[in-house]
């Protein structure tokens, strides 16, 4: 395998890890498993799903980054722009569709990942044409400097509040849901967009890294890497910046170990981007080295990561709903409810089991390799088409 080849791979195959993870973390709001599990098990089904929007962010800034490297900024520039308002497009259609199975949108217009990944896109098509400097400080004041809020939370909330330009600042960083207008359609803000830019803008500028040569790149990559992972640890070992963690010997050493690695992803926290990111970075230089089987599904669905994101969704929906006409009837109408976000509590006894929650992951994941295949080949064969923006 090319050295090219191979360490462009190795982002495929990160990507395809993280649409598979993201398959189950979608099941899970389906299946009505709890994404603040008491038991260990249920906790670490959501916390391994938390690597899924801060790689995806950053490795969305570090592709814009290598394009740009063939394309130029202009031609970068419409890139982005297209692609950022075709996601935010996508986010209040066929994503809020496929999660809710109903056309009430006067009540519930979700902001989630596609939302926040296309703004982010457009504003990074302003700042690839600032110095690489003031790129680097306003992704380090964005990503280290946003934590500062939680120590004026509540005069913050109050000047938000009473701020004619509340809804906006709900939008940039704070979240929630609100009406424009008092009769107009409800938005729901998960995921605010200033901390995900400074994800996009770093992983832009990580791009770089990822043209150097092996050695250096490989070095690179694993001191980012495990120095993020580093400095995570001590942070919150001993509560020097955001995300306070205290050590409470009553719950036992599990349960310590559980709420120490359980960091505030909304909006991403320092402490959140340090733990998810580090090891992602850490991981490209081995990755390189991997072939197989399962590498190669990996990569396919890396490949085509938006297509993947389109389908998934839906047909999670679908699979879910298919299994309660059998399992639990009553409980259908529960899947027409606003997912993932404004969902009253499951019927009782809906809620499935990690065997099967695991299970309809596998089965979703199957089926849709075989049009994410199709459809990664069809963009090898026409790479300058519209299929690029998909």
């Amino acid at each position: 395998m090319a050295q090219s080849s191979a360490r462009f791979r190795s982002l495929d195959i990160i990507r395809g890890a993280v649409m598979v993870l993201m398959a189950l973390d979608h099941v899970r709001v389906f299946s009505a498993v709890p994404a603040n599990g008491q038991t260990p098990a249920l906790f670490l089904t959501r916390w391994i799903t938390n690597f899924c929007a801060p790689a995806f962010v950053f490795l969305a800034g570090t592709g814009a980054a290598l394009l740009g490297n063939r394309t130029g900024n202009q031609a970068l520039t419409r890139y982005l722009l297209r692609r950022g308002a075709l996601l935010v497009f996508f986010e209040m259609t066929i994503s809020r569709l496929s999660w809710t199975f109903n056309l009430d949108f006067y009540n519930y217009t979700e902001a989630n990942v596609l939302w926040a990944i296309g703004w982010s896109m457009i504003l990074l098509a302003v700042l690839i044409h600032l110095p690489r400097i003031v790129i680097g400080t306003v992704t380090l004041l964005v990503i280290a400097g946003h934590d500062v809020t939680d120590y004026f939370q509540e005069p913050l909330q109050k000047l938000v509040e009473s701020s004619p330009a509340h809804h906006f600042l709900q939008i940039l960083y704070f979240g929630g849901d609100f009406r424009w207008v008092d009769t107009g359609p409800r938005l729901v803000v998960l995921y605010s967009i200033i901390p995900w830019v400074g994800v996009i803008a770093a992983g832009y500028l990580f791009g770089r890294v990822m043209t150097l040569d092996t050695e250096r790149r490989r070095s690179l990559c694993l001191r980012i890497g495990l120095g993020a992972v580093a400095l995570f640890l001590f942070l919150r070992a001993f509560n020097i910046y955001g995300n306070p963690w205290h050590w409470t010997s009553d719950k036992g050493l599990v349960r310590a170990i559980l709420t120490f690695i359980g960091t505030s992803k909304y909006p991403a926290s320092l402490q959140f981007l340090l733990m998810t990111l580090g090891p992602v970075i850490a991981l490209i230089p081995l990755l390189e080295r991997v072939t197989g089987w399962l590498s190669q599904r990996l990569v396919t669905f890396g490949r085509v990561p938006l297509f993947y994101y389109l389908l998934h969704i839906a047909l999670i929906h679908m699979l879910t709903v298919l299994i309660a006409l059998v399992r639990s009837p009553a409980a259908v109408s529960w899947l027409f409810e606003n997912h993932p976000l404004r969902v009253p509590p499951a019927p009782p006894g809906y809620r499935y089991s990690l065997p099967l929650l695991y299970a309809v992951t596998l089965l979703a994941v199957t089926i849709l390799y075989f049009p994410c295949r199709w459809y990664a080949d069809l963009k090898a064969r026409r790479p300058d088409s519209w299929l690029r923006f998909i």
